[in-house]
């Protein structure tokens, strides 16, 4: 039987992101506004063409994919960019919940500009609409952010965790993750995450938080 992560954009789609999803019941994707991100029901290439026919926009878009896939014409494979799916297998973490912020609208400009800086993943203008985004500030200045991207039930994706290059080493992205895995868990949620295969750092960072490698994954940039 396929795990829930094995096709986490479209199971997302399905389930906890529900509400962001276009398409029909074989082929979902995000609006371009808030992630490229899109997914098959069975990875068929008959889907793959619809995709094409369906999609409002040339892209880019990611296709997440566990294992690789040959994605037919007239689709352009810009990159494949191999990664890693890990889950939190720990307890709760201990964090200061003074220092957190939530991220509402206003924060936007701030937040477009870190992501911007500092490439933690896609995040665009209405990103935020996944919900959860919380934030550090060392006075007026944002300086370091994560949220919850998909959420394919019961699994919840932490995402663009990033810190502004002036501020790393005081601890900011252990402090938000410690955050975000103790409300996905409170929650009844299982915490996950998506990491590039050649950041040796973060996967450190993660394995010493408490999170296992699950699978390999493949994000598959295509467009138009």
């Amino acid at each position: 039987m396929e795990h829930l992560l094995d096709n986490p954009i479209f199971n997302a789609l399905t389930t906890g992101n529900q509400q962001l999803s276009n398409g029909n019941t074989q082929i979902k994707y995000f609006s371009k506004e808030v992630a490229p991100f899109v997914g098959l029901k069975n990875n068929a290439v008959q889907e793959f063409i619809e995709l094409y026919k369906l999609l409002p926009h040339d892209g880019p878009f990611v296709f997440v994919s566990i294992n690789e896939t040959d994605i037919p014409s007239p689709w352009q494979v810009l990159a494949t960019i191999p990664g890693y799916q890990m889950i939190y297998k720990g307890d709760n973490l201990d964090f200061d919940a003074r220092i957190v912020t939530q991220l509402t609208d206003e924060h936007i400009p701030q937040m477009l500009e870190l992501t911007s800086l500092t490439n933690p993943g896609p995040f665009a203008q209405r990103t935020i609409d996944f919900g959860h985004y919380a934030g550090i500030f060392e006075g007026d200045k944002l300086a370091a952010m994560a949220g919850q991207r998909i959420n394919p039930i019961p699994y919840a994706e932490i995402s663009a965790v990033c810190t502004h290059p002036d501020c790393t080493g005081k601890g900011y992205a252990r402090q938000l993750l410690a955050y975000h895995i103790n409300r996905i868990k409170a929650e009844g949620n299982i915490p996950f995450l998506h990491v590039r295969a050649d950041n040796d750092r973060a996967i450190g960072v993660y394995k010493d938080l408490g999170f296992e490698i699950r699978s390999q994954v493949n994000f598959n940039v295509i467009k138009k």
